[in-house]
């Protein structure tokens, strides 16, 4: 091993990867090395748009972030977008290649491992140290032949590999032990370090399975990281921010969890509003008593808005907006909001055309080309409470497929990237608002501009609490979650298996 890398791999899904990934890189730097992120495949319907105009998934834009340097699409060279529960689009070098069922893409992934593999030597060559992160589990033993991400990856980049375990679900030693003794005896020996993750409690209680799962591996357990209350942009929709209200202030938000829910990351600014409290629903009873109901990116836009026609959202958002509650549309949310929805060649959906909320006066055509691009624009409204914020800079990115025919009755206030044609519209009373650009609140401004307005109509003034920017925000939740890995990861051992060096089984005691 050449001491250039590092890799996480995990016991299954969700066990931390993607976070521990993070917190390492973050440590690194800190420590003074340059670092960069790598996933050779991702599954996620979080994605970024690079500043080539490439699309990658969010969870290494998040780790190239607390490593601190610019995101590029050589970190995730192939993202897996789900369509259905058959199919996804299969996105290589940040561009789609098409769409594929899980069969065609297994025959299709040999002819990416040389691709993977230059793309990784690439990045190697322009840092000190990569992190490497897996998918699911290196165990999963139908799959085994066919592995371009786990510990095939480990072997192509010569990479040690620590193996996590959640202890949250019970279950971690069977987890661990089972996944180790699954693999073949050479892939067993590149796992050169066990952490326990996600633990509540006294370490005290778990002593004498950390003793027994190290005299039957001869592995050692370097580290037993607590739950982690960080506010990190998740990787997917496997995602505990889904089941829990966040905040207690008076600005009350819904955020539509849509059954093919992408970038919603869009909203995580929201935490660091203290006037204002989210929750995600799937009824139309979860709209009750809220101020602001956010329709989110979608993968399958469609699809998702026929699913909220089915659930009875769709009705009680359109109630909602007529009694003059705000709803706000973002990316595929925002194409709901139109008249009429078409895909004639069914580019997103088997459904060739659909009645939208009808809350906004447009239509909206999908087709085979995709915009992903980084945007920016400002605020130019001709009337309306948004005419006070003309000028105000908005940035982010766009990832969508379709086009918008505006009618008479929408009120431009976005124009993106000097194009002639609006990307911001809302309606005459200026309660119900969408766009393409994801990110767009991130500054704190156009949010904080937003909430006010639901303030003022509640009777509650104008917050006068100061609001990070996302940025701002990121950076600081950062640092909390490197401070909490590293006072409960044995970094000295963290860097003797990246020098290719052995560490004795019994450190965790000492806390060496």
């Amino acid at each position: 091993m050449r001491g250039k890398s590092l890799m996480f791999q995990g016991t299954g899904s969700s066990v931390g990867k993607s976070l521990l990934c993070a917190a390492v890189l973050r440590i690194l730097r800190q420590d003074g090395y340059r670092v960069a992120p790598f996933k050779a495949q991702n599954m996620a319907l979080n994605s970024y748009a690079t500043s080539e105009g490439l699309e990658m998934g969010r969870a290494q834009v998040t780790q190239a972030e607390a490593a601190g340097i610019e995101p590029s699409v050589r970190m995730n060279p192939v993202l897996l977008k789900p369509t259905s529960d058959r199919r996804s689009q299969v996105i290589v070098n940040g561009r789609p290649v098409g769409s594929m069922s899980a069969v065609e893409y297994e025959n299709y992934k040999p002819q990416l491992r040389k691709s993977i593999k230059e793309i990784y030597d690439s990045l190697e060559d322009s840092v000190d140290i990569v992190v490497l992160e897996g998918a699911g589990s290196p165990a999963e033993i139908n799959l085994h032949s066919g592995d371009i991400v786990n510990m095939s990856m480990a072997k192509s980049a010569d990479a040690p590999v620590i193996l996590i375990g959640d202890i949250n679900p019970g279950g971690v030693f069977a987890s661990v032990y089972g996944t180790v003794k699954l693999l073949p005896e050479e892939e067993q020996k590149r796992i050169k370090g066990i952490v326990i993750n996600k633990f509540r409690g006294d370490v005290k209680i778990l002593e004498p399975g950390l003793d027994m799962l190290e005299e039957l591996l001869g592995i050692p357990v370097i580290g037993v990281i607590p739950w982690m209350d960080v506010d990190i942009e998740d990787e997917d929709s496997v995602t505990e921010r889904f089941d829990r209200q966040t905040g207690n202030g008076p600005v009350s938000v819904a955020v539509i969890k849509l059954p093919h829910i992408s970038n919603f990351t869009d909203f995580n600014i929201l935490s660091a509003d203290s006037d204002v409290s989210v929750r995600y629903v799937t009824r139309s009873d979860g709209l009750e008593g809220a101020d602001i109901v956010i329709l989110p990116g979608t993968k399958n836009t469609i699809e998702d808005l026929n699913w909220m026609k089915q659930k009875g959202i769709a009705d009680e958002i359109i109630r909602f907006a007529r009694d003059g509650g705000t709803v706000i549309g973002i990316c595929g949310g925002y194409q709901m909001l139109g008249e009429r929805l078409k895909d004639p060649e069914h580019t997103e959906s088997r459904i060739p055309e659909m009645a939208g909320l009808g809350l906004l006066n447009f239509d909206v055509t999908f087709h085979e080309e995709k915009t992903t691009v980084q945007s920016s624009g400002s605020i130019n409204c001709d009337s309306g409470w948004l005419n006070a914020y003309n000028g105000l800079q908005l940035d982010g990115y766009e990832i969508h497929t379709g086009t918008n025919d505006f009618g008479p009755e929408c009120v431009p206030f976005l124009y993106l990237n000097g194009r002639q044609e609006p990307d911001g519209v809302m309606n005459r009373e200026g309660n119900i608002m969408g766009s393409y650009l994801h990110g767009m609140f991130d500054t704190g401004v156009f949010w904080r501009a937003v909430a006010d307005r639901v303030r003022e109509k509640k009777g509650l003034g104008r917050s006068e609490g100061e609001m990070l920017t996302m940025d701002q925000f990121r950076d600081r939740e950062y640092d909390r979650l490197a401070d909490v890995v590293r006072s409960s990861l044995d970094m000295d051992s963290v860097y003797r298996i990246i020098r290719g060096e052995d560490v004795p089984c019994g450190r965790w005691k000492d806390g060496n």
